[in-house]
């Protein structure tokens, strides 16, 4: 099994590609919601993931609905600075999604309206408005690998 990094409709090819790179490291799946902000022939989005491409899992899907519809088993938390939970604070299992939205607007509201259980946040300075989204991820994403004993990584 392996924790699911999912973007929602990413804007900017850097991040996704510097994703991927984290995704290949990890062992992690990637799920990305389209409408994207780029090609996925995109230099920058390439050069980001440098030649991890191959060894990633990467899921595309029409639109959010399409994404329900395919996952697995696993539990989704839903990233975003209106969290009432720190990420540290949450118990994550082998095989949870992270869901993070578009870099301008994060994740939809009624998507967040509909799984308020399952908001978390990172702790920031206050009056900020986000952490990059790859950045973002990547700490979601080790912490979920610490909490499981970095299962199957070196």
């Amino acid at each position: 099994m392996a924790f699911h990094i999912v973007l929602f409709q990413p804007e900017i090819p850097a991040n996704t590609g510097n994703i991927v790179r984290t995704c290949s490291v990890t062992g992690a799946h990637l799920h990305l919601i389209h409408p994207l902000g780029f090609s996925v022939e995109d230099k920058y989005l390439k050069r980001a993931g440098l030649d991890y491409w191959d060894e990633v899992a990467i899921h595309h899907h029409r639109n959010y609905s399409e994404f329900l519809q395919a996952k697995g088993p696993g539990r989704l938390f839903f990233i975003e600075t209106s969290g009432t939970r720190f990420y540290h604070q949450t118990t994550f299992q082998d095989g949870d999604y992270f869901v993070f939205g578009k870099e301008t607007t994060g994740i939809p509201k009624e998507i967040l309206e509909e799984n308020a259980d399952q908001v978390i946040r990172i702790p920031m300075s206050k009056g900020k408005r986000s952490l990059n989204l790859s950045n973002t991820a990547a700490i979601v994403l080790y912490e979920g690998l610490r909490q499981i004993g970095f299962s199957e990584l070196l």
